[in-house]
């Protein structure tokens, strides 16, 4: 990469990353044309960059933080924790209220484990699902994002020319040298599609260990799964002896207890990330209780020995109890509420601007594509060349009008908005529409 010329901040800053940081960063996300930007502060739902310009943030840090920056309460409970430590070779009590609280939001949570993120969770998820089953295969969705573990990242960016039929999706690898052992181990399923679901299911029975659900995934699209698919999925495990383990680490904000609330049923196992650290790193794995008693150090035999250096350390804790105790189920309401105005409000836009261009999502996220009609899965949702083309287009112009967007161009409300930056976002797509 060209290193930049302009002589801003942020661009000194990148060519000093430039020389110790693959690609000048460690995390592709902040990545943008021609440097990223760097923040300097941040409060509520605004962020200032170091040059000094303030953006409404809708992407929270990839859906991480529910009551966007610096909450005054989460910043006075982690400064206390801080003055008395951050991490000890001893358990805390804030460990034991965090669990308690989580559970107490969803009946479906048995017991409950912490690790340190998203990936660490799922990851945990399918190793516990492997101890409980003895099985080694698991079955994900086309084009779901699961974290970056081997089998949860298969195919997850498949593309046309390598993805295979529709009625057989290949296990394509995400990063070169992935072991064809570990592609082998993963059945692909198409999203919202029973048919061809339940028929790749077949060919497995008895081989797998978990089916890996994400209830409204990001990358297929973000449109919740239809009921029927679910239930579906739901039932061929029972019968099967395999396990249902939901992916909640971005779809946990939708409802008090989650989005599976959505549909009414008890997956196996859960797993959680992003906001229920209050903007730190974080995960947890939940359910029943005979299946996390894989993890039990106490028992006659561990099925799967667990820990983690900083799992449960306080800090994370104290923000998380702190974020999620704020997170009642008034404020889901009201956050979803808002999310309704936006789809509501870009939806018009669009239809009077004539544009190209359709919103799915669910919860307090939603996403708009290039596309006229809502895609259903995977490869529906793929863009094409010229979509993508609109789709940058269309970020450079809520960027320039102040506005962050996640670079899908799907956005998460946080509880520090209001009707003012919903309606502002509605009017700088409104005045983007004819752009592309």
């Amino acid at each position: 990469m060209t290193p930049p010329s302009d002589l801003t901040r942020s661009a000194a800053l990148y060519r000093r990353a430039l020389e110790i940081l693959p690609g000048g960063v460690s995390r592709n996300t902040v990545l943008r044309k021609p440097h990223p930007l760097y923040a300097d502060h941040a409060q509520g739902c605004r962020v200032t960059d170091i040059e000094g310009v303030e953006r409404i943030d809708f992407a929270n840090n990839m859906a991480s933080l529910i009551h966007g920056h610096a909450h005054p309460a989460i910043v006075s409970a982690v400064t206390e924790q801080l003055a008395r430590g951050t991490a000890f070779t001893l358990a805390t009590e804030v460990e034991i209220d965090y669990a308690e609280h989580l559970c107490s939001r969803n009946s479906g949570f048995e017991k409950l484990r912490f690790v340190n993120s998203g990936t660490e969770a799922v990851m945990g998820a399918l190793k516990a699902s492997r101890a409980f089953t003895g099985r080694p295969k698991i079955a994900k969705v086309e084009g779901a994002y699961h974290g970056q573990y081997d089998y949860a990242e298969v195919s997850q960016t498949a593309k046309p020319d390598s993805w295979g039929a529709a009625e057989s999706p290949a296990s394509v690898p995400v990063a070169y040298g992935t072991p064809a052992s570990a592609l082998a181990d993963v059945v692909i399923l198409p999203f919202n599609d029973i048919e061809r679901a339940m028929a790749i299911l077949d060919r497995h029975k008895g081989e797998l260990a978990c089916v890996l659900l994400d209830l409204m995934p990001h990358r297929v699209g973000l449109r919740p799964a239809e009921e029927d698919f679910l239930t579906a999925i739901r039932d061929w495990t029972r019968q099967d002896g395999s396990l249902m383990v939901l992916d909640e680490v971005i779809t946990f904000r939708s409802l008090y207890g989650g989005a599976q609330d959505w549909y009414g049923f008890t997956p196996d196992l859960t797993a959680m990330g992003k906001m229920i650290g209050g903007g730190f790193p974080v995960g947890a794995i939940a359910g029943r209780a005979e299946v996390m008693d894989v993890m039990n150090p106490l028992a006659a035999k561990v099925l799967f020995p667990h820990s983690g250096t900083f799992s449960a350390n306080p800090i994370t804790m104290t923000a998380g109890l702190t974020a999620m105790r704020l997170f009642d189920e008034a404020a889901v309401q009201r956050v979803n509420a808002l999310a309704q105005r936006a789809i509501q409000g870009i939806e018009a836009a669009i239809e009077r601007s004539g544009a190209e261009a359709c919103v799915t999502g669910g919860g307090s996220m939603f996403r708009v594509h290039m596309k006229k009609r809502a895609p259903r899965n995977y490869r529906e949702a793929f863009a094409s060349e010229d979509e993508l083309r609109r789709l940058d287009l269309l970020l450079d112009h809520l960027f320039e009008q102040g506005f962050m967007m996640i670079n899908t161009c799907s956005a998460t409300i946080s509880t520090p908005m209001t009707e003012s930056e919903i309606d502002a976002l509605i009017t700088a797509f409104e005045t983007g529409f004819p752009k592309i």
